[in-house]
């Protein structure tokens, strides 16, 4: 049979108007301290913590949004990048991508449409 537990003492973290206890505020406060780095001039990251691109963009259009108190996403999505030109392209000679002659598929004996059908008349279902 299991024995009894004995009941946990409910740790007060805020009163009833949702201030932080104060114990419970400087316990906090020292274990931050205790944990954190000491540098309290140091208010954002010397460089980037990620190495994707998408990150980095999606930060600076976050940090530009929030500083600047409007929306910053819609410029920078309408910015011109150089893939919107396309490529990547391959020179080519003419020569080298139109046919010369006649297609093996179509010989020069054969007799031409007159307009082009999706089924031949032997195809017809007779009445």
């Amino acid at each position: 049979m299991k024995a009894p537990s004995k009941p946990r003492k409910s740790l007060q973290r805020r009163d009833a108007t949702g201030h932080l206890n104060p114990k419970y505020a400087a316990d906090l406060r020292q274990r931050s301290l205790a944990s954190g780095h000491h540098d309290a001039d140091v208010a954002f990251f010397g460089r980037a913590k990620s190495s994707d691109s998408l990150a980095e963009s999606l930060g600076e259009e976050f940090v530009a949004s929030a500083t600047a108190g409007e929306g910053g996403a819609t410029d920078a999505h309408n910015q011109s990048v150089p893939e919107d030109t396309g490529g990547p392209f391959i020179i080519t000679r003419a020569r080298d991508e139109f046919a010369q002659g006649p297609d093996p598929s179509n010989p020069l004996e054969a007799t031409r449409e007159p307009f082009p059908t999706s089924q031949s008349a032997e195809d017809d279902p007779e009445p």
